[in-house]
């Protein structure tokens, strides 16, 4: 089965009740970049990438497009599947990860629906058909977070995540008590999540004035340095986020103990082949992790479903989905959707989803 036909196409996702705020970035609306990918017997596989603008990490939708653009002629032909795919395409193009993602969650839709399993079936095997998710608050007023907190327990999540940074750290510390004051008791894991957002003097007063409150910091600071400089002086357990940009970063933090977990993004690191990669070196140091994305819709909350689903349940910190903060679904019948806190696995072959092709308008790009 090789590739005969690459479409790459540009959608719009509003973010409902907008902005959505992070310590260094409010967002209106997202550009998604979505890869059909076309075999040789007609079959069909669907990808997503989706950066949150330009400042969230070294990616950006136009960049997306461009790269898919600049690999795309030489993909055609190619063996669909995905570690030569993933090959081919280090040899067209270094780096952008990001945009490499969205071929490689196209081939795995692809040849789940050849083989007629499941992509978690080409992952390894899922370990629950019911895969816990969690809310991410956005930075907002103490009060507001308190009542965000108490609406999202009574939904049944199982873990909050906090935003902070980007305001007084005062504001920071009183939002995480009164977050806590909600919680405390209920078995909900609390999550503070910096988006590189806190200084380390920042990060190692939140962590002195708050050590009666357990959470986990998820990338407080900016750099892989900060991290090292506060490391032995707080009393919290640190997670990577947005500096964990490749499995050998991933390699170097959990061998040397510099972290306690991950939270992953799926395109982040260049999609579920090597997101599977990154599963099983957490399992060996028992680290544990999301498996979620920045953005996106219907397709790229499959595919991190289907990847949460393989990982050991009691490693898995969950998978976050845009679904409660943009409107519609790319599938009418099978899109993807939280409920009680839990996403239900996908059925169907490949990643159980099936876009109203209609909805992107005609490709920007066509080979």
């Amino acid at each position: 089965m090789k590739l005969t036909e690459i479409h790459i196409y540009q959608h719009d996702l509003p973010v409902k009740n907008g902005p959505y705020t992070m310590a260094n970035a409010q967002v209106w609306a997202l550009d998604s970049t979505l890869v059909k990918l076309v075999a040789d017997n007609g079959l069909v596989g669907w990808g997503e990438t989706c950066p949150v603008g330009p400042t969230y990490a070294e990616s950006h939708s136009a960049g997306a497009r461009a790269a898919l653009s600049q690999m795309a002629p030489g993909l055609i032909g190619t063996e669909a599947l995905p570690l030569p795919l993933h090959r081919r395409m280090e040899g067209l193009l270094n780096g952008h990860n990001y945009a490499k993602a969205a071929v490689d969650i196209a081939v795995h839709d692809l040849l789940g629906k050849y083989l007629g399993v499941p992509v978690c079936s080409l992952l390894g095997g899922a370990a629950t058909d019911k895969v816990p998710s969690y809310y991410a608050t956005g930075v907002g007023e103490p009060d507001e977070i308190a009542r965000l907190a108490r609406e999202k327990l009574a939904e049944g999540y199982p873990r909050l995540q906090i935003k902070v940074g980007g305001r007084p750290v005062e504001i920071d510390i009183e939002t995480i008590r009164k977050a806590w004051e909600v919680v405390k008791g209920s078995g909900m894991r609390l999550a503070v999540d910096g988006n590189r957002g806190w200084t380390t003097r920042d990060a190692l007063r939140v962590s002195r004035e708050c050590t009666d409150v357990p959470f986990i910091m998820e990338q407080p600071c900016n750099t892989i340095e900060d991290l090292q400089k506060i490391r032995p002086q707080v009393s919290h357990g640190i997670y990577m986020d947005e500096n964990s940009t490749s499995l050998n970063t991933v390699i170097s933090a959990a061998g040397t103990g510099l972290v306690d977990g991950f939270g992953m993004k799926v395109t982040r690191i260049g999609g579920l082949h090597p997101m599977r990669a990154f599963r099983d070196i957490c399992e060996a140091r028992n680290l544990p992790h999301t498996c979620d994305d920045s953005w996106g819709g219907d397709i790229i909350a499959a595919a991190c479903t289907h990847i949460g689903a393989t990982v050991r349940p009691n490693l898995l910190e969950g998978v976050w989905l845009a679904a409660p903060y943009i409107e519609g679904n790319y599938d009418p019948e099978n899109g993807i959707q939280i409920t009680d806190g839990h996403i239900d696995l996908p059925t169907g072959p490949g990643l159980g989803i099936l876009p109203d092709e209609g909805r992107f308008g005609a490709p920007v790009a066509s080979f």
